[in-house]
């Protein structure tokens, strides 16, 4: 899952942007990150203080240009990394699609036919890794991708780096107790077989949904791995069988990598379609997140957005059409009348108590200015009225029907052309008492104009933030759809390979 940054997070690391946060271990913490082409990288960056820590730095650069040279489809490939960076950081690409500890804790164990693929892929990866003389060390169900095309290793030969500074992090695990080899848990030396050892751990939780040496503490899990027997209930015998090579106590007991993949490539690997519908459509809806520019990093990937609220820009747009609207009816006394009186033949002199200001010398800059502004007030509060009235109508639109809507809307224009004059006069009655009333007059209309230029801002920021969810929908509409398409061309392809191998 992708979650937001938080504060004091670094907004860039080298050259990538940091648009949100992927998990953290116990090396660091791992980021979503874009190039500045666009391309998204997970970012792993350490912690500060195992960055201070020298001899860390050095096994940590080692094992990363080793990590650079591991090819093969099924890991994520080392692209970039600064190892001398004041905090010590690597970018592999990034796998849009959830851990197998994510799916099965969601959705479930999978079927036999879809860990026979995990397996086999998995196996595929660690002999790329083996080749490159790297030991994985930490796989696990959190180290492992599911993406469309097959499940992919993250995070290999990285741990080594912490192997010789343990020592002084007293809290630090090498490594994750429930899916240890017995010489990992013990300390020794370890090699491929360890991986074996964890990847017939990952096959058996992937069947089951548990670990096969259980939970609880660390110390506990050990002893159970070095000394008991794995718990296999429930696995069929044919993976159960490759599974207890796999977690022989003795490395030399166990099956290599190739004989892994020996034992699982069968018609079941050749399905175009190698995971349930439910997790098949939590890749699909990562792929689709990601290239999606209203999904943002807030939101996490595969998960449509739930509706939000009204943004507070349409409260506030609608607090100020309805102010302006009940400062107009305010104008229809005292300031109405002091307009109607000018029409009359009043002077100005008489209105205002030949205050200093405009006179009635006929037509000037300033009475074009106040008419233009008063003209184009109209004009936005009528517009302004009406998009606040279909926002307020349009939850109840099909209980009034469309001409009641209409003639709502319609009525709610007309007020918003008409209202301007008379939200002035009656402003300018009020700030009469406080100031001379040319003065009055003046700040009056302004105050109008930037009301109105307010409410317009908001309103237009609402109108944004409104079509972002619904983008944001409609994308997780399509993706969930899609998904549904290739989960039903998953189980037909499961089905022809299961009558293949009949």
């Amino acid at each position: 899952m992708i979650h937001a940054l938080r504060p004091g997070d670094a907004p860039v690391m080298g050259p990538y942007r940091l648009v949100g946060r992927l998990g953290g271990g116990g090396m660091g913490e791992v980021f979503l990150g874009r190039s500045r082409g666009g391309l998204p990288v997970a970012v792993k960056v350490v912690r500060p203080d195992l960055a201070g820590d020298a001899e860390f730095r050095r096994r940590f650069a080692h094992e990363v240009e080793a990590a650079r040279k591991v090819g093969g489809f099924y890991t994520a490939q080392v692209v970039d990394a600064d190892t001398s960076a004041e905090r010590p950081w690597l970018a592999t690409a990034y796998i849009p699609g959830p851990s197998l500890d994510e799916a099965v804790s969601r959705h479930g164990p999978l079927p036999a036919a879809s860990v026979a693929v995990l397996g086999a892929g998995l196996a595929e990866g660690l002999a790329a890794v083996h080749a490159c003389g790297l030991v994985h060390r930490d796989l696990k169900p959190g180290n492992v991708i599911l993406a469309e095309g097959g499940p992919r290793l993250i995070d290999f030969g990285i741990a080594r780096a912490l192997d010789r500074v343990s020592h002084t992090h007293s809290r630090m695990v090498v490594g994750t107790p429930a899916f240890m080899s017995p010489e990992q848990a013990r300390g020794h030396a370890v090699g491929p077989p360890s991986d074996v050892f964890a990847l017939g751990g990952v096959l058996a939780y992937a069947a089951t949904g548990r670990s096969p040496f259980g939970v609880g503490h660390g110390e506990a899990l050990g002893f159970r791995i070095v000394h008991e027997q794995p718990d296999l209930a429930g696995i069929p015998d044919d993976l159960a069988d490759l599974i207890t090579a796999c977690l022989d106590k003795e490395p030399a007991g166990r099956p290599g990598v190739p004989a892994v993949i020996d034992r699982l490539a069968g018609p079941a690997v050749d399905a175009p379609w190698w995971l349930p519908l439910d997790v098949t459509r939590m890749i699909t809806e990562r792929e689709t997140a990601i290239l999606t520019p209203a999904r943002t990093p807030t939101d996490p990937l595969g998960r449509p957005p739930r509706r939000r609220r009204p943004p507070w820009q349409a409260a506030g747009a609608a607090m100020v059409t309805l102010s302006l609207l009940a400062l107009a009816l305010g104008g229809l006394d005292d300031g109405f009348d002091s307009v109607m009186r000018a029409v009359d033949g009043t002077s100005f002199e008489e209105l205002f108590d030949d205050s200093p200001g405009l006179r009635d010398d006929g037509v000037t800059f300033a009475t074009v200015l106040a008419a233009i502004t008063l003209l184009s007030c109209c004009f936005a509060l009528g517009a302004l009225a009406t998009k606040v009235t279909e926002r307020a109508v349009a939850p109840v639109a099909g209980a009034i029907g469309t001409t009641l809507r209409t003639t709502a809307i319609t009525a709610a224009f007309v007020a918003g052309l008409a209202a301007p004059p008379f939200a002035w006069t009656g402003l300018t009655s009020l700030l009469g008492e406080w100031m001379a009333p040319m003065t009055a007059l003046c700040v009056a209309l302004a105050a109008v104009a930037v009301a109105l230029a307010i409410g317009l801002g908001w309103n237009a920021e609402a109108v944004r933030a409104a079509e972002a969810v619904q983008a944001a929908e409609a994308a997780a509409g399509k993706a969930g759809d899609a998904g549904g398409g290739k989960a039903d061309g998953s189980r037909g392809g499961k089905a022809g390979g299961a009558g293949r191998g009949a």
